[in-house]
């Protein structure tokens, strides 16, 4: 299921958000995903995460009013990065993204995460 390839790659970048993810971290956080297009597909949005992080982190930046990134809780943050690659790099429609994305958030983040999610991916697709 996708949701699972979708959760597995947010796992990968959000551990990004610490320190540079591993070979070994890459096939343990995949290795219980059962299908093969499964494990491609979380590979292919890691992958796509690395080669366009900087540029995903300056839209988040241009995106964010009155807040730092350094002050965005890393879950949310690794969420959003998730989102954007998703929706800019393989072009899975918006609301299918942003729906999966905030399924996601409600089971590893807070309450209030999903609205603030919600919200700066609702601005940054207004402003590309």
């Amino acid at each position: 299921m996708r949701r699972e390839a979708r959760e597995s790659a947010f796992k990968l970048i959000f551990e990004t958000l610490f320190k540079d993810a591993e070979e070994e971290t890459l096939i343990e956080v995949t290795s219980p995903l059962k299908k093969e297009e499964d494990k491609e597909f979380c590979e292919r949005l890691f992958s796509l995460y690395e080669q366009h992080r900087e540029e995903l982190e300056e839209i988040v930046k241009k995106n964010l009013t009155n807040f730092d990134i350094s002050r965005v809780f890393r879950i949310d943050l690794a969420l959003v990065f998730l989102a954007l690659t998703e929706i800019k790099y393989i072009g899975t429609p918006e609301a299918v993204v942003i729906n999966e994305v905030l399924e996601i958030a409600k089971k590893y983040s807070t309450f209030k995460s999903s609205k603030f999610i919600n919200g700066l991916l609702s601005a940054i697709m207004r402003s590309e």
